[in-house]
């Protein structure tokens, strides 16, 4: 898969901040260092630093594309390339916060309670997914993946981006070990102006799986055809907008004091 482009998923930057900010004032307590897990071009980051003035912030992700604007952008804040599943911290952080991260890494099961052990006594583990794998959005990526000429070239597509746990679960994974746990999944419902606003908001991030391995003679003609079944999925409402449902699950975990 091709590297992150920036421009693109800042397109819809308000958008994709509000589950980010919804987390973050749901995260209680005092911190001194902070790591960011999948920090994409730090918006997510730039939010924790205006709540958490003067503490030690660092943003990981795999995309060095995505690192060097979140370091334009945040030069207080320190940026690494890092792969979460193998990542652990030299000191254990008082909160790790993953906003809209994990869903494209696997087995959640052990994943998470590494995150949740690595954290310092009383630390803190602010987690938000997209849990919107069956919407119409993305349920169309792998309907289309699925037809000829496109099945050829995207065999690994479909399982590009993880079927995240049930909610329930998530609390399992960590409420023996937990002082409080909160979870909860929320759906946004973003106005767009059509459906082409649509396939450039996935076009980002969910798309990517599907559009990048493909020749450049079957883009074009990949993107039309799920352009088309969005029309048709995302009906226009009176105002002629179409209504994006954008359900995001979230967990946050509080490890007890010392």
């Amino acid at each position: 898969m091709n590297d992150w482009n920036p421009a693109l998923y800042r397109q819809f930057e308000d958008e994709r901040t509000r589950p980010a900010r919804d987390l973050l004032a749901r995260v209680d307590g005092t911190f001194h260092r902070i790591v960011d897990l999948g920090c994409g071009p730090g918006n997510s980051t730039e939010l924790l630093a205006r709540r958490f003035a003067g503490a030690d912030i660092l943003g990981i992700d795999t995309s060095a594309a995505m690192l060097n604007d979140a370091r334009s952008r945040l030069p207080e804040c320190r940026f690494e390339l890092a792969d979460i599943e193998t990542w652990s911290p030299v000191t254990p952080p008082d909160l790790i916060y993953a906003n809209a991260s994990l869903q494209w890494l696997g087995d959640h099961a052990t994943l998470v309670p590494r995150l949740f052990a690595a954290l310092a006594p009383g630390g803190v583990l602010a987690v938000q997914m997209p849990d919107n794998r069956d919407e119409p959005s993305h349920r169309s990526m792998r309907e289309v993946a699925a037809e000829p000429p496109f099945a050829a070239h995207l065999e690994d597509g479909a399982s590009s981006r993880v079927k995240i746990l049930p909610l329930t679960a998530y609390y399992d994974l960590v409420c023996d070990e937990a002082d409080t746990v909160d979870v909860w999944r929320t759906t946004y419902h973003h106005p767009m102006a059509d459906a082409a606003a649509i396939v450039s908001w996935v076009r980002s991030t969910g798309l990517k799986p599907f559009v990048d391995p493909l020749p450049d003679d079957l883009r074009l003609s990949f993107l039309t055809r799920y352009q088309a079944r969005i029309d048709e999925a995302y009906r226009p409402r009176p105002d002629g907008r179409r209504l994006l449902a954008f359900p995001r699950l979230f967990l946050v975990a509080v490890r007890p004091p010392a």
